[in-house]
């Protein structure tokens, strides 16, 4: 199992930024539903000492490598020890703009809401060095802040394993919510990915309001 660490925001933290934003996504290759991107931020420094790590903060890691229990049981212990901001584009915005710039959309949001919370709880900080460091090989285009794009990122900094793990609980979430509106699609079970039990159920009904036209949904 890969460990993920604070190792890189312990690097820039010594280099002089005082704020260092991990963001990652869920849903960029679901049939239905939203994408979601989360921004995560340190909020206690004391939990960057390697020797600090407690049970729940040494599970954080890779969403996808966790259980739905796993998740669900972090997702208040990240919300307790990180400043945390979220970001949806609908599906409406995937079909009009494509997934990849809904993706980006959903970080720019996921930003400024951290931006936001952060900002009422502490009190808006000009002379914070800013970084974004974010899961993938692209940068966010048409966006001010510093930024690094890690590949495989969320399996190995922290920042953006928390940022994964928001992520994808709060669109699972969603697609529960989504699954007593349109029943017949099963959405809690597989999220609106593109199982063979949902193409089934796709299929037989045909698409509903939120699968994405612009993908193919057979």
């Amino acid at each position: 199992m890969i460990k993920s660490t604070f190792d890189l925001e312990n690097k820039l933290r010594s280099g002089g930024y005082g704020l260092i934003i991990g963001i990652d996504e869920a849903g960029r290759g679901p049939l239905a539903g939203p994408v979601v991107a989360c921004a995560a931020a340190v909020r206690k420094s004391e939990i960057l000492n390697p020797e600090a790590g407690t049970e729940e903060l040494n599970l954080v890691r890779d969403s996808k490598t966790l259980s739905e229990k796993q998740r669900e049981k972090l997702f208040g212990f990240i919300m307790d020890n990180f400043h945390v901001g979220v970001g949806i584009c609908d599906h409406e915005t995937v079909d009009r703009v494509n997934i990849l710039e809904a993706s980006f959309l959903a970080m720019k949001k996921a930003f400024a809401d951290l931006r936001r919370n952060r900002n009422k709880e502490f009190g808006t900080r000009k002379d914070d060095k800013i970084i974004i460091i974010l899961d993938g090989n692209k940068k966010i285009p048409n966006f001010s802040m510093e930024q690094r794009a890690i590949t495989g990122g969320d399996k190995y900094v922290k920042s953006i394993s928390a940022a994964s793990i928001i992520a994808k609980v709060t669109r699972d979430r969603m697609m529960k919510e989504m699954h007593e509106k349109y029943p017949e699609y099963n959405f809690a079970k597989h999220k609106g990915y593109g199982t063979k039990l949902h193409k089934e159920m796709i299929a037989n009904h045909g698409p509903c309001e939120i699968h994405r036209r612009s993908f193919n949904l057979s």
